[in-house]
C-alpha cells in the first residue's frame, strides 16, 4: 500500500477527489461488476445536488454494462420477484445514475456514456442512445483517455498479511492498468480510486496490483456488498441443440471462447457430455445430424482445452472443475512453442527440457543471471540452484560446471537435484471479466490456492486481439474456436449482433469484431456464430435468417461459421451462391422458400434451386423429438437439463414463472390470448393457495384479477 492515501470512509473519499479534481469530473468504470456502486451512488448525488448552483460542477461517466436488479413490468411480475430478488441479490446497491437515466431524471449537468448497453434495456431511450459510444472493447482505454477521464474507480478484492493490504482488481483488470499507462505516458493526471469490496474474489497473477497503484483506497465497510448474479437462465432445446453443435467443432488441445446465458451453458454441458459420457454423445449427434456429422469432433479430451475469453463465465469454470480446461499455457513465446511441438511431454521436466531450450535460443549454454531467473520461474530449475561468482552452478553446496550445452553436465544437474519436476505457471484462462450466478463467486472465494493460480484475469488487449505480443498469443492459442452469439445473418454472411437498422442500440459490439478478426489472422481458428432460427414478433414467429439488413456488426467478407440449432453453416472461403445455399439450409422451413425466392430474385441463385429434401424438416417439433431422449422429464435425471448447472429459483418459483412466461408470451398475441382465456374458463383448476398468495391474486375481487388468476391457473 505504499503511497496510496488510505481512506476509511466513502463520504471522506467523495470529498477528496471534490478537492483533488478542479472543475468538472470525467470518471471512467469498469464494466459489470467491477463498479464501486456505493461510491460512484455518493458522488453522483454529491454533483447531483450542485444543479440548482448558477455554475454546477459537471459530472461525466464513462463506462459499460451498468448492471441493475430486475424489476416486473406488471404487478404480477413484481410481486413474484421481489422475494426472489430479496434473496438472491441481497443489498447489491443499484446504480443512481442508471435509475434516473431510465426515469429521464439524469440532470443536465450530468452525462452517462456506455460502449456496451445492457441488451435491449435501453431502446427508446433518447438520452442513453445519444451518448452511447460505439466502439471495440479493446479501444477503451484509448477512448477514455480521448474523452479526457481524470478518475478511475473500481471495486477491488483485499488481502492483508504482514501487516500489508495487497489489493486485486478482481473481475476487472481488463482496463484500467492499460488506462493509467497511457495516460501516464501522455503526462495526463488521473486519479486512481480502489473501493475494497470484501465480496470481491481475490484473483492472482496480472490482477494484482502493483504497490502504490491506487492514489486512493477505501476501506469503508459501505464498500462491501453482494456482488451481481443474474440466475442461470433456463436451457432450451433450441439452444442444447446449437450447444451440441457448436461442441463438435472444438478441437482436443484447442482454444475456446464462449459467452453467457442459455446458449454458453448449453455449450459447455456439450461439451461435458462429449467427454464423460461420450457414447451416449455420440448418439445425440447422430439423432441431431440423421444425415451425418462428418467432419465434426466427437471424441473426449485426452489433451484439454485453453480457454481465452473476455468474460470468464460460469461454464467456463464448470469446465474447469470438469477437467476439460485443462490445457496449460506459458507467459514465454519460446517455451510455449516447445510445449505445442511436444519436447516438454506431459509438462515433465528433464535434462532434454535444457537442452531443447538451448536448441530454441531462449538461454545460453552458459546461464546467466536472467536465464536463471527465467528457467525458476517455470520450474526448469530448482530454486535450489545459485550461480556462484566464479559463474559456476552451485546446487545446495554441490559445485557443477556451467555448461549445459554438454549432455554429462545436464545429467549432473539433475542427478544433483537442480531440475524441477513439472513446468510452473502455466494457467488454463486468461480472461477479462467475469460475471456469473451466486455460487460462480463463492467457488472463486473457496478456490484452493494452486487452482486458482491457473486463471489469470488479465488486460482486454492481451485477450482479444493478436497485436502486442503476436508470437506468444499464436502459440497460446491453437486451433481457436471462437464463440460468439448474435441477432441475425444476412444470406450473405453479414452479421447483426447489437443494433437495429433504425440506429437504436441493443447492446454493443464489445469484443465481438475483435475476435472474429482474431479467427480469420491465426492459422487454425474459427469464428463462430450462433442464434436460434426464429425470434417472436408481434405479428408472428419470424426469421433470424434474413435476405439483407440496413444495419451489420459483422461484415460479409469476415463471414467464417455460422450456426443454428437445425446445423452448421461452413461459410469460409465460399462464393456468394454457395454461402445463401449453406444458410437456407440452416433455417427455420417455414422460411426457406421465401428466403429461395428472394435470393433468386436478386441473382445470387438460380432459377431451378430448390431447397434439399434433407433441409425440409428443420421445424421445432422435429427437432424437439429427435432429442427428447436426453432432455429433462419430470423425475428423472437428464443429459441435457433444464438447468445443467442448477439455479436459485426453488421448484415452485420455476412453476410460476414458466406460466407467466406463457401468459406474457400470449399477452402480444391476441389471438392466442383469447384462446387461452376461453379455455381457462371453461376450466375447474385452481393454483396452490401459496402460488396465489405470492401474486397477490389471494384476493381476487375485481374482474381483471379474476381473469388473471383464471389464466395462471390454466397455465401452471
Amino acid at each position: 500500500m505504499a503511497n496510496s492515501l488510505v481512506i476509511p470512509t466513502l463520504a471522506q473519499a467523495v470529498e477528496h477527489v471534490l478537492a483533488a479534481i478542479e472543475g468538472d469530473i470525467v470518471l471512467g468504470l469498469p464494466l459489470g461488476i467491477g463498479k464501486p456502486n456505493p461510491f460512484v451512488n455518493l458522488l453522483y448525488r454529491r454533483i447531483k445536488a450542485m444543479g440548482s448552483d448558477a455554475s454546477p460542477r459537471r459530472l461525466k461517466i464513462i463506462t459499460a454494462l451498468s448492471l441493475e436488479k430486475p424489476e416486473g413490468k406488471s404487478e404480477l411480475e413484481q410481486n413474484f420477484l421481489t422475494p426472489l430478488v430479496e434473496r438472491v441479490f441481497k443489498d447489491y446497491p443499484d446504480l443512481d445514475y442508471v435509475k434516473d437515466l431510465r426515469a429521464g431524471a439524469l440532470p443536465p449537468h450530468i452525462e452517462v456514456s456506455e460502449f456496451f448497453l445492457k441488451t435491449g434495456d435501453y431502446l427508446g431511450n433518447g438520452r442513453a442512445q445519444q451518448a452511447y459510444i460505439a466502439t471495440n472493447y479493446t479501444f477503451v482505454a484509448r477512448d477514455m483517455g480521448v474523452l479526457g477521464v481524470n478518475v478511475i474507480a473500481q471495486a477491488v478484492a483485499a488481502r492483508e498479511g504482514n501487516g500489508e493490504l495487497t489489493l486485486s482488481l478482481g473481475s476487472n483488470p481488463d482496463v484500467t492498468f492499460e488506462l493509467a499507462e497511457r495516460q501516464a505516458a501522455q503526462g495526463k493526471p488521473l486519479l486512481k480510486v480502489g473501493v475494497v469490496n470484501r465480496q470481491m474474489p481475490f484473483m492472482p497473477n496480472h490482477a494484482v496490483a502493483p504497490a502504490g497503484f491506487f492514489d486512493v483506497v477505501v476501506t469503508d465497510a459501505e464498500g462491501t456488498h453482494t456482488l451481481f448474479a443474474p440466475p442461470n437462465n433456463k436451457v432450451g432445446t433450441a439452444d442444447y441443440a446449437i450447444g451440441l453443435h457448436a461442441a463438435s467443432l472444438v478441437v482436443d488441445g484447442g482454444t475456446l471462447q464462449i459467452g453467457i446465458g442459455a446458449l454458453g451453458d448449453a455449450i459447455a454441458q456439450a461439451l461435458i457430455v462429449r467427454d464423460k459420457n461420450n457414447a451416449e454423445y455420440r448418439r445425440i449427434m447422430a439423432a441431431l445430424c440423421p444425415h451425418g456429422a462428418e467432419g465434426r469432433e466427437l471424441g473426449g479430451f485426452e489433451q484439454g482445452l485453453y480457454a481465452c475469453s473476455e468474460m470468464f463465465v460460469n461454464g467456463i469454470l464448470k469446465l474447469i472443475e470438469a477437467g476439460i480446461v485443462r490445457r496449460e499455457v506459458f507467459d514465454d513465446a519460446a517455451l510455449q512453442g516447445l510445449v505445442n511441438e511436444g519436447r516438454v511431454p506431459g509438462l515433465a521436466v528433464s535434462a532434454d527440457t535444457l537442452a531443447a531450450l538451448i536448441d530454441a535460443g531462449r538461454i545460453s549454454s552458459l546461464l546467466k543471471a536472467d536465464d536463471l531467473a527465467f528457467l525458476q520461474r517455470f520450474g526448469v530449475l530448482s530454486s535450489k540452484v545459485q550461480l556462484a561468482q566464479d559463474g559456476a552452478l552451485d546446487v545446495a553446496g554441490t559445485r557443477i560446471d556451467n555448461r549445459l550445452s554438454d549432455p554429462a553436465v545436464r545429467i549432473t544437474l539433475q542427478n544433483a537435484g537442480g531440475l524441477g519436476t513439472r513446468l510452473a505457471g502455466g494457467v488454463v484462462l486468461h480472461g477479462g471479466f467475469f460475471l456469473g450466478p451466486t455460487d460462480f463467486y463463492e467457488h472463486l472465494r473457496n478456490m484452493p490456492p494452486e487452482a486458482l493460480a491457473k486463471i489469470d484475469m488479465t488486460r482486454i488487449d492481451f485477450i482479444n486481439q493478436l497485436q502486442g505480443q503476436s508470437r506468444l498469443k499464436q502459440a497460446q492459442r491453437t486451433q481457436g474456436r471462437f464463440m460468439n452469439t448474435t441477432m441475425m445473418v444476412t444470406l450473405l454472411g453479414a452479421a447483426v449482433s447489437d443494433g437495429l437498422e433504425s440506429g437504436q442500440v441493443v447492446s454493443g459490439v464489445g469484443g465481438q469484431y475483435n475476435f472474429v478478426a482474431m479467427a480469420h489472422a491465426l492459422p487454425d481458428a474459427r469464428s463462430i456464430l450462433m442464434l436460434r432460427s426464429t425470434y417472436d414478433h408481434k405479428d408472428g414467429v419470424r426469421s433470424t435468417l434474413v435476405w439483407n439488413y440496413a444495419y451489420e456488426t459483422i461484415p460479409r467478407h469476415l463471414r467464417d461459421v455460422v450456426i443454428t440449432e437445425y446445423g452448421v453453416a461452413d461459410l469460409r472461403a465460399q462464393p456468394d451462391g454457395e454461402v445463401v445455399k449453406r444458410l437456407i439450409a440452416i433455417a427455420d422451413s417455414r422460411f426457406q422458400d421465401d428466403l429461395a425466392v428472394t435470393a433468386k430474385a436478386a441473382g445470387k441463385l438460380n432459377a431451378d434451386y430448390e431447397v434439399p429434401e434433407q433441409h425440409r424438416q428443420n421445424l421445432p417439433h422435429v427437432l424437439r423429438a429427435r432429442l427428447q431422449p436426453w432432455l429433462s422429464t419430470e423425475g428423472s435425471p437428464a443429459l441435457l437439463p433444464d438447468f445443467p448447472f442448477g439455479t436459485d429459483l426453488t421448484a415452485d418459483e420455476l412453476r410460476i414463472v414458466t406460466a407467466l412466461r406463457q401468459m406474457q408470451h400470449a399477452s402480444q398475441h391476441p389471438a392466442e390470448l383469447v384462446a387461452m382465456l376461453v379455455k381457462s374458463l371453461w376450466t375447474d383448476r385452481e393454483a396452490p393457495p401459496a402460488y396465489l398468495q405470492r401474486l397477490g391474486l389471494d384476493d381476487a375481487t375485481s374482474l381483471r384479477k379474476i381473469l388473471m388468476r383464471k389464466l395462471f391457473a390454466g397455465n401452471l
